[in-house]
């Protein structure tokens, strides 16, 4: 099989490169940092405090609104806000909540006077701006009323602070035997935390229990977690001041944190085994910190590279919301990128011979720079029958990517929380009392040509009502009535589906694409479907037209990566394709968790729900770069024997036995990492953390274990051909 991809004669090998001996660009900041060891890390600490303090001064917010340029919902958006300013409403971005007050028997009538004086309370509260009278919008039957509070424009989000003020202020009405819940910003500051902190804590606790073990000593296991730490936090400042000017996703700290956390521990697993084996070796600690830059800096600045072109490549979507939080995680993966190849090398120094003070463990991990026999075994034995095991890695990737084929893509709003909170009681209640098309309310703008008189907006207000009224799937309508400036006519529609609902999306589109254009030509208007719902449907439409083009940046540009990294075309092609497959698996699981059900109650989620509409673009760039990673580190290794003159084969049984330890273990760090985010509250976040988890567990075993170096056997020489005239225009990356 060798013999036959092996390239003809007249195509040429690529131009060898220096070796990592050769004292590059990274051997040389290796030995930089390691002399100044104290100033870097005095460096690395003023950076820290400097950026946590700046972050904390400037208070920027993380509220970005979704923006969808073009859209119908996006339109009515923006004309609602231009021509109902003068009227007094809250400022985009200003947290809002709802009160819902509920009896399941008798009516709310007989304890009028006692919700009446809790909106009074809740209206005197110094955050709150306004609180609309429940008694207005109470259902038929008497037994559901709803307040909406509306926070002054300074207030962006809720807290349970603010949550606590309003229970104050309804605990006489609960005294009388009325139920209160709340939903909206109100109803998530309620909730349970979202528990950020404790996950990014189990997930540092998990990794130092991993280091543990496989260091097998207390100061070897400190250097990369500290590292991370003081790197990601450093992220995490920088990403704060950045808010303070630029909008960001309230996802965005937390995906950051996510991101930051597990790539920056294992940058510096990377580094701290390669170094550690140096010093068992012999080598002068500042030679071996060195030694270890130059050799694996460079692997670490290009798998980061990597991710972070993934994740700025989600702009390609040309949903800025989502390039928001691409930005915000690339922010701290090139932060702990850089705290890898400067603090972990000082650090490092730092310790010195002492590294394996303290052990637990008679033989720690590290990188050896011989082959290790059980890996060498295991290489031995894939390069005994390569066809067969990447077959079987193949059909296992397809396997568990079959369940995409059904994927649903929506917005689970409530329905994915628990019964006992207070937003999805909230949510309860409101459908019980208004039916399920409450909650899914749309807003109708209708823009009128200038100079219409009173008597000409309220003939099409009337034919406006008449016609949306008798619209199949509309459960009722509003009285349609014109803004102050007589530009707009605004309305309200309530369909009679819920917001999830596929008849709910599918009256939107009629209702953009024949209903509003029939009525309103013969006046010469423009009508537009806009507000919550509306927004998310034409979000969910938006991310399946653009994903494809994501796909298709993301993976060019990091298979163009590839190329300058490695210079073969080979291996830069296969990367890309099997990293496709390896994220398919991943979907698959996601799918068959959380739309088909298996297994997420015992996630918090309460019952079956689509994906929410853009986690699958995301994962995809994260995926897809944190991927890349492994690769990397991989071929670097299988890529320093084919220089020193190795054959393809036994390249890649070096380059396996002497990562597979450091890889598997970086891989269960991340993984456990990304997993202990399954503890907030989120769904999105929920979602990205299996997701992630899942998606390097399947890498690290399946694809970076077996389907890659399986591949390389069989391509033999191929792997490393690059054609003359390629050769020539590729610029030389190495150190």
């Amino acid at each position: 099989m060798a013999a036959l991809l092996a390239p003809p004669s007249r195509m040429s090998q690529a131009t060898p490169p220096r070796t990592p001996t050769d004292h590059g660009f990274f051997w040389k900041l290796g030995g930089w940092c390691a002399e100044r060891r104290w100033a870097v890390i005095i460096t690395w600490t003023l950076l820290l405090v400097a950026v946590t303090l700046g972050s904390s001064a400037l208070n920027g917010a993380y509220n970005a609104a979704f923006v969808l340029p073009n859209s119908s919902a996006q339109i009515g958006a923006d004309l609602l806000k231009s021509h109902t300013d003068q009227t007094g409403k809250a400022a985009r971005g200003t947290a809002s909540g709802d009160v819902v007050f509920h009896v399941s028997s008798g009516t709310l009538a007989a304890q009028q006077s006692a919700i009446q004086a809790s909106i009074t309370s809740i209206a005197s509260l110094s955050s709150v701006r306004a609180v609309s009278d429940p008694f207005a919008s109470m259902s038929a039957n008497g037994q559901v009323a709803v307040a909406s509070i509306t926070y002054k424009d300074t207030v962006t989000a809720l807290d349970t602070p603010d949550a606590s003020a309003v229970d104050s202020a309804v605990s006489a009405v609960r005294t009388a035997g009325i139920s209160v819940d709340y939903g909206g910003d109100l109803g998530g500051a309620a909730g349970p935390s979202s528990a950020t902190t404790s996950s990014e804590l189990v997930g540092i606790g998990v990794a130092i229990l991993i280091l543990l073990l496989a260091f097998g000593s207390v100061l070897a296991t400190l250097i990369p977690v500290v590292s991370a730490v003081i790197g990601i936090f450093a992220g995490i400042g920088v990403l704060g001041i950045a808010s303070a000017y630029f909008a960001f996703p309230s996802e965005a700290p937390t995906i950051a944190l996510m991101m930051g956390l597990g790539v920056g521990i294992d940058y510096a697993l990377f580094l701290s085994t390669r170094f550690r084996q140096l010093i068992k070796d012999g080598l002068d600690p500042v030679a071996a910190v060195a030694t270890t830059v130059g050799s694996s800096g460079r692997a670490v600045v290009i798998a980061a590279a990597t991710v972070v072109i993934s994740l700025i490549g989600l702009y390609a979507s040309g949903i800025t919301y989502i390039g928001q939080l691409g930005v915000s995680a690339s922010i701290t993966v090139a932060v702990a990128a850089l705290s890898a190849i400067t603090l972990v090398p000082a650090l490092l120094a730092v310790a010195g011979r002492r590294i394996d003070v303290l052990k637990v463990r008679k033989n720690p991990i590290a990188e050896p720079v011989t082959n290790a026999q059980g890996w060498q075994r295991y290489a031995t034995a894939l390069s005994k029958h390569p066809a067969a095991y990447l077959t079987a890695g193949l059909g296992l990737l397809v396997l568990l990517a079959l369940p995409v084929l059904t994927i649903q893509i929506g917005n689970p709003g409530v329905r994915a929380l628990s019964t006992q909170t207070t937003e999805r009681r909230a949510s309860d209640a409101i459908d019980a009392g208004f039916g399920p098309g409450y909650q899914a309310q749309l807003v109708v703008v209708a823009r009128a040509p200038q100079g219409q008189t009173d008597a000409q907006l309220a003939t099409e207000a009337t034919a406006l009502n008449e016609t949306l009224t008798s619209t199949p799937g509309v459960a009722s309508v509003t009285k349609f009535a014109p803004t102050t400036d007589k530009m707009l006519l605004v309305g309200k529609v309530t369909p009679t589906t819920s917001v999830g609902d596929t008849a709910t999306a599918n009256l939107i589109s009629r209702l953009d694409a024949t209903v509003l254009p029939g009525q309103m030509k013969t006046f010469g208007y423009a009508g537009y479907v806009t507000g919550g719902v509306a927004t998310s449907i034409a979000l969910q439409q938006a991310v399946a037209s653009s994903l494809p083009t994501i796909i298709f940046t993301v993976v060019i540009a990091a298979i163009l990566l590839m190329l300058l990294t490695f210079r073969s075309p080979v291996l830069a092609l296969k990367a890309g394709i099997i990293n496709l497959l390896s994220i398919g698996a991943s979907y698959g699981v996601l799918v068959a968790v959380f739309q088909w059900g298996w297994g997420s109650s015992f996630l918090g989620v309460a019952q079956p729900i689509p994906i929410v509409s853009y986690v699958p673009m995301l994962m995809f760039a994260i995926i897809f770069g944190l991927s890349m990673d492994y690769e990397v580190f991989l071929l670097s290794r299988i890529r320093e024997a084919w220089i020193r003159g190795d054959s393809n084969r036994d390249s890649v049984a070096h380059g396996l036995s002497v990562t597979g330890r450091v890889i598997t273990c970086a891989a269960v760090i991340m993984a456990c990492v990304f997993f202990s985010f399954l503890l907030t509250t989120s769904i999105t976040i929920k979602m990205l953390a299996l997701g992630l988890g899942i998606s390097v567990l399947i890498d690290v075993t399946v694809v970076r274990l077996v389907i890659v170096p399986c591949a390389m056997y069989l391509f033999g020489r191929a792997n490393w051909w690059t054609p003359k005239w390629l050769d020539r225009i590729l610029p030389h990356l190495e150190p």
